[in-house]
């Protein structure tokens, strides 16, 4: 049976994006000088404003509007913010739940996915990696000298994937829409993404390319106002983009700004390491782990694994080989995972999976 699936990105320009990387940036400078920090402050931005809220409990000095103006500023920002704060300590209520004598527990309950599949190298599906893909030539074009007063930071990109039989086939269709100077027409910048962009990821996924695949390029014919000018943004408003897709499923909770002890975070990447493994074991071609946590509980609460009919051994083997390899709990998690570190603002922007450089993408012995 054939069918079409898409997913999205959204380079660091898109306002929620760029909330997502200044609340991760907080993070790292908290994690730097205090490992135990609990974090969760998160910002919103409309026009020239940012503001900044949420709770800290950390040893650490951190300067918010410093390293918010410095992101802005990295991202392509060439104007002024004004920046207003409101933050607070985490609730001792939530604190004396977590950090207990005995152990560490879950900072909140909730449930979280961990989704693979075997369909690309990256063990994530197509649309979604591809699309990432797409996004990363993008901003790398952007940015150099010879167009970064053309082309701008607030970009999307989309990809269509035919599936026969459960796998990918072939594109259907390849859509990027970029935010640009009023200088350029629609012809001018056509003519440059397609020389500068699309060859480049036609290069790296050539074998998806037919006669068939739809090409559109900037659909709206005009993106001239960008970024929070445009939009407004806030974090964690993009937690399919961060994940699967749209084809694994997601819990209720985003991921930037929180550190190690918010399972909506933590959970969700050992999820995704544990489905990996098994994926990659040659344990099934699709794995999806579903994960749940009560707060102040160390243990779980339930762990539910989904092979969606492709499992190549059965239940039994796999949950025998994810009872002996891995371990759910929120300590084990932080320490085998080493979440405690600054390793967060590289996450916020181009998807927190399917990348080898974080260590939740570790396949196992």
């Amino acid at each position: 049976m054939k069918r079409i699936i898409t997913s999205e990105s959204v380079n660091c320009g898109h306002p929620d994006k760029t909330c997502d990387i200044i609340a991760d940036s907080f993070l790292d400078e908290a994690l730097k000088q205090d490992p135990i920090s609990q974090m969760a402050v998160e910002c919103a931005i409309k026009n020239d404003k940012l503001f900044i809220y949420g709770e800290a409990t950390t040893k650490a000095i951190i300067d918010y509007e410093k390293i918010a103006r410095d992101v802005l500023k990295e991202i392509g920002y060439t104007n002024d913010f004004t920046i207003i704060k409101e933050l607070s300590q985490q609730s001792s209520d939530i604190n004396h739940a977590v950090v207990t004598d005995s152990e560490l527990c879950a900072n909140d309950q909730g449930m979280m996915y961990g989704y693979a599949t075997d369909e690309t190298p990256e063990f994530m599906p197509l649309p979604i990696i591809a699309s990432h893909k797409l996004m990363k030539i993008y901003d790398n074009f952007r940015r150099t000298e010879k167009y970064n007063d053309k082309f701008f930071a607030d970009a999307k990109a989309q990809v269509s994937v035919v599936y026969d039989d459960d796998y990918p086939v072939r594109f259907d269709t390849v859509l990027i829409s970029v935010s640009h100077s009023d200088t350029l027409t629609h012809e001018e910048i056509e003519k440059e993404i397609k020389e500068n962009v699309i060859k480049i990821f036609d290069e790296q996924y050539h074998q998806y390319f037919t006669d068939e695949t739809k090409l559109i390029i900037n659909p709206s014919g005009k993106f001239t106002i960008w970024g929070s000018f445009g939009d407004s943004g806030c974090v964690g408003r993009k937690i399919v983009v961060d994940t699967y897709g749209g084809i694994g499923r997601v819990g209720g909770g985003c991921f930037s700004s929180k550190n190690s002890t918010k399972v909506d975070r933590s959970a969700a990447y050992y999820a995704r390491y544990v489905a990996k493994n098994v994926v990659a074991h040659g344990l099934a071609h699709k794995c999806e782990i579903q994960v749940a946590y009560g707060i102040g509980i160390a243990q779980p609460v339930s762990i539910y694994i989904d092979c969606f009919g492709t499992n190549l051994v059965s239940y039994d083997i796999i949950r025998h080989f994810i009872e002996e390899k891995f371990d759910f709990r929120l300590s084990n998690i932080i320490r085998e995972l080493d979440l405690n570190r600054p390793i967060y603002k590289s996450t916020a922007c181009y998807g927190h999976f399917g990348r080898d450089e974080f260590p939740w993408e570790k396949v196992i012995d």
